[in-house]
């Protein structure tokens, strides 16, 4: 690609693009050769100086999805978490529903009183008797990690937490033991993964739990973020999750809402067969 071509990034900054980060982004969700270098030709056809990156992924996971449908699916969720961005909040809704998926019920974005100090959290679920609670740690890119220092600060806070007794659904609870978790968008690190299992800490992210990672749980039961989809704006996505509609599947069940955010009826349609098409594909 030109290398004078600046991009726009998620965080408003501008800098040259660099095309070996979207061939390594194609490579590792499986996409072959002769497929990246096509998508890549295409995309050098069609920069533009200060060109958003999120604009070059939608379209490069189009491309994809037009050679290769599994690959451009799981593709698209990884993007798409990133693009639930540049705060974590829409993270933690998402985490909420994936507990609620779970059978849990949940709030978000509470402030509990530990045995020494108030904590923010991000996500408290229950059922029956058991209380969890969750921090979302979101990052903004592919090569950052949660590493050892945040299994840590997690597991300290919800020692804090634990002695104390909480009122959710109606019910005094305490915190699980088997209730403590730690999520992220992106991977952990090997000394983060020893340490959760050492102590006792439930983590998920993209490449772990080995089964049961946040691809698999997406993948499998549907939950793809509506970032995933091509056929509406950033704004009209985050209209979406401002009404607590997370995923594709929320937005299938309830297309009354497109109207709600003012996509027309025509645009409606292609937005809903879009979705359908992504988790049709997972199944």
């Amino acid at each position: 690609m030109n290398p004078t071509f600046s991009v726009t990034k998620s965080n408003g900054q501008k800098e040259l693009f660099d095309e070996h980060k979207l061939v390594t982004s194609l490579k590792k969700v499986g996409a072959n050769e002769p497929v990246i270098n096509q998508i890549v030709k295409e995309i050098n056809g069609e920069m533009w100086d200060g060109m958003p990156t999120t604009d070059i992924y939608s379209r490069a996971f189009a491309l994809l999805r037009q050679n290769h449908h599994p690959t451009a699916v799981k593709y698209s969720i990884r993007r798409a978490l990133f693009e639930l961005g540049p705060d974590g909040f829409p993270f933690e809704k998402f985490m909420a529903r994936i507990f609620r998926l779970w059978g849990y019920e949940t709030v978000t974005d509470q402030v509990l009183k530990g045995t020494c100090v108030e904590h923010e959290v991000d996500v408290v679920a229950w059922k029956g008797a058991e209380l969890a609670m969750a921090e979302a740690k979101f990052h903004n890119e592919l090569g950052l990690k949660s590493d050892l220092k945040v299994a840590l600060y997690v597991k300290a806070r919800f020692d804090d937490l634990a002695e104390q007794t909480f009122d959710f659904g109606g019910e005094k609870r305490q915190l699980s033991k088997n209730g403590r978790w730690l999520a992220t968008n992106t991977k952990f690190t090997e000394a983060a993964v020893k340490y959760a299992e050492c102590v006792g800490l439930k983590m998920i992210g993209w490449n772990y739990p080995a089964q049961g990672g946040l691809h698999q749980v997406i993948e499998q039961n549907g939950l793809h973020p509506i970032t995933c989809l091509t056929s509406l704006s950033h704004d009209q996505k985050k209209d979406l999750i401002g009404r607590d509609v997370l995923a594709c599947v929320d937005l299938i069940g309830t297309p009354q809402i497109l109207g709600e955010i003012g996509v027309k009826a025509a645009a409606a349609e292609a937005v809903l067969t879009e979705a359908q098409l992504i988790v049709e594909q997972a199944k």
